[in-house]
């Protein structure tokens, strides 16, 4: 259908989007540098929206998913702080100059854009991927329009779903911050007399939600990932050197960091060249879909919901982005001992982040797919990124001694852009999955997630100027900070020592090969069970259950097997369907509500500059370790309790 009757790209949408988009970038660039993790803002954009759109009579679910399209950029786009701050950290930059860092973010984000436009169809439209936080944020608008436009008894107890949801989540984040109940619960121990291994689990009704929401192939995949992490690489790796009591904690989450993470690389790169081997042919069918479509609206009879941004402004706008990019590198190299290399690393850099770039949407992509953007572990892909890029750069240029710091510093200046298009991947085609579920036109999501990167790209070095003067980055020379205190910035750490170690040639790949060939066995695994029609185990899901800390993916892990469990009981209720869509609503609101506290929590952080604003006992209370795991299971309890009292009630 050409026309409908509903409005979708609005002014007023973009200017709330952008306005939510500036207040959600600047305290996820704070959280990212500070504790290394950032917060999808998707779900709260549209929170949010549907609050201040209420007031007009004419707003739509379709101008709430602008809104909440627009605002997603300052949940992706902020995570290029896990690349950008290398460059002060190496000593390259004493501050981040505005329309330089502006520039690559805004550049590499577009592209970011433009390169999942073809992967719409393959990797949304005809795939089986859950896409849990882009279902979430579906699922809160429709239960917002429901409410608001009809009195169903079904609609209401939608609305009471979200809510409860919420409120649980965010009432458990709350009594976390005030330190009454610990957020997770850590532990090392010995394996024998010469090896140790370690216990994290993070008590999160958001994690819980997102396990449900992802499903139990997964959340199984995700547990082998854990089981040859902590089962099996941490205590090989812990006995190959002797420690002490003392030391344990500290050894033995060293190897993890150090070690075991670059295992979890290596397995997520072998995962995600086999998945991205499967898609060609359904990417070429998107690209010849894309390209039928676009003739299809010229003539008039084109469905607006399967319609995307023209090959037209696809290329004009790709070519535009590569002309910037190109002017960036070629502005950056003049300068410095590399001069007389600069053609060659411009003519190498343009096809690595063009070429690389789409690959690394659609690994992106499909990781977000997979188990969502929040908790895809894109910092992985950084690290691939890195690593490739400085390798290529010292091919080309074969540098002395005295051009090391300079490519060092050029490899991480190419990483940025190519992680800014790696962040708006792993968000965009979320964003495209929600718009398909409420019926949304995917060219106004993408024209609106364009200028949601603008927004973001424009917000991202002033604040990033701002930590770093007042706070300053661990490691880093020549910044006169106003605290002792520097950020950690833990992933631009770790990606400026790699390209350190891979420009100063002492990089240690072993663990990154046995990642790769663990990857092959779970291909050919996955593969048989295929045949078999067993359940599967994606290996890209194993990968990151190596990659991610334990904390985070205990969670996931435990939600998608007590999901499987109610899902099975629900098929002996009256009404399974309504039975399991409750369940989605209850796990979409506890991401909600936890998602809206974590940026409440971060103003609270930056206005009082201290680390536990609600701090209402100290760090060592006593019984933060029985309360935390008690009120995290009698939640779940309570949660699960009422849904299933409304299942068996509902005819």
């Amino acid at each position: 259908m050409q026309k409908r009757a509903t409005i979708e790209l609005t002014l007023r949408g973009v200017i709330l989007g952008i306005l939510i988009t500036l207040v959600f970038t600047a305290a996820n660039v704070y959280l990212g540098l500070k504790v290394g993790l950032t917060f999808a803002t998707s779900i709260p954009a549209a929170v949010i929206s549907m609050a201040v759109l209420s007031a007009f009579k004419d707003s739509t679910i379709l101008e709430n998913n602008i809104v909440q399209t627009v605002a997603s950029a300052a949940g992706t786009l902020s995570a290029i702080i896990f690349v950008l701050p290398g460059l002060v950290i190496v000593g390259w930059w004493v501050d981040f100059p505005f329309w330089t860092s502006f520039l690559i973010c805004a550049s590499g984000g577009v592209l970011g854009v433009l390169f999942t436009i073809p992967l719409r169809r393959a990797m949304v439209t005809t795939s089986d991927l859950p896409y849990p936080e882009g279902v979430a944020a579906a699922e809160v608008l429709e239960v917002g329009e429901r409410a608001r436009g009809e009195a169903s008894h079904e609609a209401r107890e939608g609305l009471l779903a979200v809510v409860y949801g919420a409120v649980a989540s965010a009432g458990l984040a709350i009594l976390a911050a005030t330190r009454i109940a610990t957020a997770e619960y850590q532990t090392y121990f010995r394996l024998g007399p010469a090896s140790a291994s370690g216990f994290d689990m993070g008590f999160s009704l958001a994690l819980l939600g997102a396990g449900y929401l992802v499903g139990l192939s997964v959340g199984i995949a995700m547990l082998l990932g854990l089981i040859i992490s902590w089962a099996g690489a941490v205590p090989i790796l812990t006995a190959a050197h002797p420690f002490s009591d003392a030391a344990l904690a500290d050894y033995t989450g060293h190897v993890w960091h150090a070690q075991v993470r670059f295992i979890g690389a290596g397995t997520i790169a072998v995962a995600a060249v086999w998945t991205l081997l499967k898609l060609i042919g359904p990417v070429v069918g998107g690209v010849v879909s894309t390209m039928s479509a676009s003739r299809a609206h010229q003539a008039g009879t084109a469905d607006l919901t399967d319609t995307d941004l023209s090959p037209g402004w696809i290329g004009a706008i790709t070519l535009a982005c590569l002309a910037v990019i190109g002017y960036l590198l070629y502005a950056f190299l003049v300068p410095t001992t590399l001069a007389a290399h600069t053609w060659p690393l411009v003519l190498a850099a343009i096809p690595f982040v063009f070429i690389g770039g789409f690959l690394i949407a659609a690994i992106c992509g499909y990781m977000a797919g997979l188990i969502g953007a929040s908790n895809s572990p894109i910092s992985g892909v950084g690290i691939l990124a890195i690593v490739i890029c400085a390798t290529l750069f010292v091919a080309v240029t074969h540098p002395a001694a005295d051009a090391r710091q300079a490519l060092v510093a050029f490899a991480l200046f190419t990483t940025a852009i190519v992680f800014a298009i790696a962040t708006i991947s792993n968000n965009n085609l979320q964003d495209l999955k929600t718009g398909q579920l409420v019926g949304a036109t995917p060219r106004a999501q993408q024209w609106a997630l364009i200028l949601g990167v603008i927004a973001g790209a424009a917000v991202i070095p002033p604040v990033l100027n701002l930590l770093a003067h007042a706070f300053g980055f661990s490691g880093a020379p020549n910044l006169h900070t106003v605290t002792a205190q520097p950020l950690a910035a833990p992933q631009a750490t770790l990606i400026s020592a790699l390209a350190q170690g891979v420009i100063g040639g002492n990089l240690d790949w072993r663990m990154i090969g046995i990642g790769a060939l663990i990857g092959i066995a779970l291909v050919v695994l996955d593969e048989v069970l295929g045949l078999l029609k067993w359940l599967r185990l994606p290996p890209l899901a194993v990968g990151i259950g190596i990659y991610l800390p334990m904390s985070a993916t205990l969670p996931v892990v435990l939600g998608a097997i007590i999901g499987h469990l109610y899902d099975r009981w629900t098929t002996r209720t009256r009404n399974p369907d309504y039975s399991r869509r409750l369940a989605v609503l209850i796990a979409s609101g506890m991401i909600v509500g936890e998602s809206l506290f974590g940026v409440v929590l971060a103003g609270l952080i930056v206005a009082f500059s201290t680390d536990a604003p609600l701090a209402l006992v100290p760090a060592d209370f006593a019984w933060m370790n029985a309360i935390g795991p008690a009120v995290f299971a009698g939640l779940i309890a309570v949660l699960y309790g009422w849904m299933m009292a409304r299942a068996r009630s509902h005819a």
